[in-house]
Order: structure tokens, then sequence, then C-alpha cells
């Protein structure tokens, strides 16, 4: 492995946060918690607790903090996703309130809302600049769906009648807007509690098959929470129990079938449970990178060995600039990593 060298991004957190670059651990003054990152060209935009979403400006060097005016401040926003103009955020809880954010102005929209006591949205993606997706927990007998074919200007709610049915105790965790990758035309949502398993639609959310996977199942807080697709065929799930975050098998499995079939990698090895794991980008999916609740872990064969980089167990999420830089944030701060 090489090394890995990171670079804490801000410190002091208030409304409005000036950011500076230290090579060591920073406690911040006002805490935040930080499940949703977005990497785009020019910021890292970052979906918060307490009503607020935030970005650093990569050319201003300046960390900008915001409360969403329209949301109580105890929303969460969980789920981050993009387009050439806008950053949507969408909370987790009832009432589910999906923000655009024009990325020029930071003017707030409300494009979505839906309220039920049952409501939880764990992650949303676009696919281009027209066309996006999220999900969220079942409130009838299907994970819940919706969707825009307008840049996200209007969003639908797909029928449970057109989506596969769940079991009882069947769900989500929104710990890292992970439950949902889109490659190609395919969709890959994951689910964790009594059942942890992939349901894969090949044409957008028209038609959809589901998978049975090994990941540790059963529990309400056992499954999958994280997954990533390097294409359309190759793919990682991971998670485990998140009460007992340092049992390190049956928690992570690698697919080279689109998600048909799944093989336990690294069993009794390596991390316990993780909240976020990716591919490394222009590595042919070999290389990956987990977070967790054991710390901060890298593979440079497919996930097949893994060899700890961090001890650090406050980060929850994480995305690639490039193959060289990321972004992680969780708990109280933003890191910039470089991998020399």
């Amino acid at each position: 492995m090489k090394k890995i060298v990171a670079f804490l991004l801000f410190i002091n957190i208030s409304v409005i946060a000036q950011n500076k670059k230290f090579n060591s651990e920073v406690i911040l003054e006002t805490k935040l918690s930080c499940r949703a990152i977005l990497v785009d060209d020019e910021k890292v935009w970052m979906g918060m607790d307490k009503g607020r979403y935030g970005f650093y400006d990569k050319k201003k060097d300046t960390t900008i903090i915001k409360e969403i005016q329209s949301v109580a401040r105890t929303t969460e926003f969980r789920s981050i996703a993009g387009t050439k103009e806008a950053i949507f955020i969408l909370a987790v809880g009832n009432p589910a309130m999906l923000i655009r954010i024009d990325k020029k102005t930071l003017e707030e929209t409300v494009v979505y809302k839906e309220e039920h006591e049952k409501v939880f949205y764990d992650s949303m993606q676009f696919v281009d600049n027209l066309n996006g997706f999220a999900m969220g927990d079942p409130i009838e007998n299907c994970l819940a769906f919706i969707k825009t074919n307008d840049g996200g200007k209007t969003w639908q709610k797909v029928n449970c009648d057109v989506l596969p049915k769940v079991s009882e105790g069947e769900a989500a965790f929104a710990t890292s807007n992970t439950n949902l990758t889109i490659k190609g035309k395919s969709i890959f949502m994951v689910s964790g509690g009594k059942k942890s398993r992939v349901f894969v639609s090949k044409d957008f959310g028209a038609t959809w098959k589901v998978y049975e996977t090994p990941i540790a199942q059963g529990e309400t807080m056992t499954g999958i929470f994280t997954a990533d697709f390097y294409n359309e065929k190759l793919g990682i799930i991971a998670g485990g129990n998140y009460e007992k975050q340092d049992q390190n098998w049956a928690n992570k499995a690698i697919t080279k079938n689109g998600g048909k079939t799944w093989k336990l990698i690294a069993e009794k090895e390596a991390f316990g449970y993780a909240s976020c794991v990716q591919f490394v980008p222009n590595s042919n999916g070999k290389k990956l990178i987990s977070v967790g609740g054991t710390g901060m872990f890298y593979s440079g064969n497919f996930g097949k060995n893994w060899t700890k980089f961090s001890d650090d167990k406050d980060f929850f999420t994480f995305r690639f600039e490039s193959e060289k830089v990321f972004y992680a944030t969780g708990r109280n701060k933003l890191v910039r990593f470089e991998i020399e």
C-alpha cells in the first residue's frame, strides 16, 4: 500500500466557518454529524445534521456552513446528489424534505415533500443532468423509491406495484449515502435488518430482480450498510453488526456478475462494522477503501487483504476527487486524503 496522507480542512464551525489546513487531529468547537458528501470540480458539498449543509471551496480554501430555512433544526440530511446546475439534499425523517440548492446563487427550493410516520430516506443519486433516483425504508411492502426526469425540478414516487416486495423487518441504513448505486442503466439498492439483499434493475427501475447475500442478517442492526459498484458487473457490499462493531466476519462480500451471487472476503480479517466502502477510481476495481467502527482500511487486491491506515473511528463517509485524492467526513471534521 502506498502512503496515505491526511489534511484537516476546517476547524471551529459556526454558521459560517473558515478553513485552515492541519496535519494533526482537531476537535471542532461546534459539533457536526455528516453522512452525505459529494465532490465536484470546485467544491466538496456536505449534507449535515441540525438542518444544515455546507461546502468546502477548493480554490478559495474556505468552508461555508449554512442552515436550510425551510426545515426544523432537528432535520438530518443524509443523502446528497448533484447535477451541473444544482445540489440536492434529502432529509431522512418525517417530513422527508428534498431541497434543491442552486450552485451559483445558493437559492433553496423545496422540490419534494413526503409526510408519514414511517418515512425515512437513505440514499440518492443522479445518472445525468436530468435523471435522478432516491430510495428509503418501506412505508408499505416495498422500499420507498422516488425519481425525477427533469433535472430534479419535480419528483414522483414509484408505486409498490412495480417494485419488489420486502420481508418483515427488512429496511436500509442511512449511514453514508451508499445504499443506492447506479452504473450504466443498472440500479443497485441494498437492504439490511432481518433480511439483507440486493435489488437490481437493468432498465432504470422498470423491472427488478432481488438477490440473496451472505452478509450477517436477522437482527435489527445487521446487514448491508454500504455498497459500491465499479461497473455493472463488479461490486462490493459491506456492513455487519452495528451492535458488535468488532465482528469482522460475514460483513464484506464481492460480486462479479452484477449482484446475482456474492462471495464473502477477508473472513475474520481486516475491518468489522463498515459504514462506507468505495472503489478507487481508475484502478480496474482492484483498489478499495473502507471506513467504519474499527478504523480506515485499504485493499489493493479486490478486497482479499486489507491494511489499516488509520485508527480513526469518526469517519462515516467519503468520496474520491481522483484516484489520488479523496475527502472523508463524519463526526466533527472534513479531511482531505492524498494517496502518494
